[in-house]
């Protein structure tokens, strides 16, 4: 199998570390384990992990401890978070759980920073309130964490762990043209979430490229774009597996949340007509098929963003499956060519 490591266009992973429907917590980080440890072999660059909070679906709720832990289990990818959302944090704190990870595991480690709440308003209330949330804008928070990150000699505070060059790599996430528009002026990397807002990817893209300031973080235009594949041997195969992503979508627009279903129950399903059409209108984001057909859809992400890096993450309910389909996408790796708006990056 073709590997991910020598391609121009490098792939990498986006794992929530999902709970499925009739499984646990506890199987759900063990399944990221696991597939943290293909990735690595099937030569996949980055695996990012999200920060969550009382999300039944969901087990990355503390993306530094697993970080840590995927990082002993793995030897080659760089892991990181996907991201951390700062107002739920104090910035020193941030910069000396990464610094612990960076001086622990040299060179492997990113940072990525968003601004999301990332959850229901009780539980992440319960993880920082908002008046500490909001005392500070983002920007400001922001600021601090580099200060921390960087420290003049005179500080008179410092984040231990990063001093001597224990500094994680930077990026700033975001799905909004606002998003790409401050990490532009910063000079810091992006990563876009297309698998959230695919409409608007190019046009932040382009945002970014245009507004870049040179740093000491990025000296050229660096990003990547998360992208929610599911691949499988054929594209009927794939359309069935992708059934239980659509079912779940269908209802959340019901008012009902459940967990990701099995695609045996999404097929039995009784859709009506106004079911599929906002399926249709809801699902359009992700991209489904054979690897032939997938990586048609790639190439698209890549030729509309100028991006060189694809994140993918991907829904299905079967570990197998998930691991299959990043099989696949990891053989189609050297026939994907970065766009001509693509400009070189870290």
């Amino acid at each position: 199998m073709s590997g991910c490591r020598q391609a121009d266009v490098r792939i990498s992973v986006l794992d929530t570390s999902p709970i499925v429907q009739g499984s646990t917590p506890r199987q759900a980080l063990r399944n990221t384990v696991d597939l943290a440890r293909l990735a690595d072999a099937l030569g996949f660059h980055r695996y990012w992990v999200p920060e969550h909070h009382g999300m039944r679906g969901v087990a990355s709720s503390a993306p530094a401890v697993l970080i840590g832990h995927l990082a002993d289990a793995t030897r080659h990818l760089r892991v990181g978070a996907g991201g951390v959302l700062l107002p739920n944090h104090a910035p020193i704190v941030v910069a000396e759980q990464f610094g612990t990870l960076a001086a622990l595991h040299p060179g492997r480690i990113d940072l990525g920073l968003g601004r999301a709440p990332g959850g229901p308003r009780a539980a992440v209330d319960a993880v920082r309130p908002e008046r500490e949330r909001t005392a500070k804008t983002f920007r400001r928070q922001l600021d601090e964490l580099r200060t921390y990150l960087d420290p003049p000699q005179d500080a008179q505070v410092k984040a231990i762990p990063v001093l001597g060059g224990n500094v994680p790599s930077l990026w700033l996430l975001g799905s909004t043209t606002g998003s790409a528009g401050l990490a532009a002026e910063l000079g810091l990397p992006y990563a876009f979430a297309h698998h959230l807002n695919a409409e608007t990817a190019a046009d932040a893209m382009r945002a970014y490229r245009e507004r870049f300031r040179p740093s000491d973080h990025a000296s050229t235009p660096t990003t990547l774009v998360s992208v929610s594949v599911i691949a499988a041997e054929d594209d009927e195969r794939a359309e069935w597996l992708a059934g239980s992503t659509r079912l779940k979508v269908l209802s959340r627009i019901r008012g009902s949340r459940i967990l990701l279903p099995s695609p045996e129950e999404a097929a039995a399903y009784p859709y009506t007509d106004d079911d599929r059409a906002e399926i249709a209108a809801r699902s359009g984001g992700v991209l489904v098929g054979s690897p032939a057909t997938v990586i048609e859809h790639l190439q698209s992400v890549l030729d509309a963003t100028g991006t060189d890096e694809l994140m993918v993450t991907t829904p299905v309910y079967h570990h197998a499956d998930r691991r299959r389909s990043y099989e696949l996408v990891a053989s189609l790796a050297d026939r994907l060519r970065p766009s001509a708006k693509h400009q070189p990056g870290l």
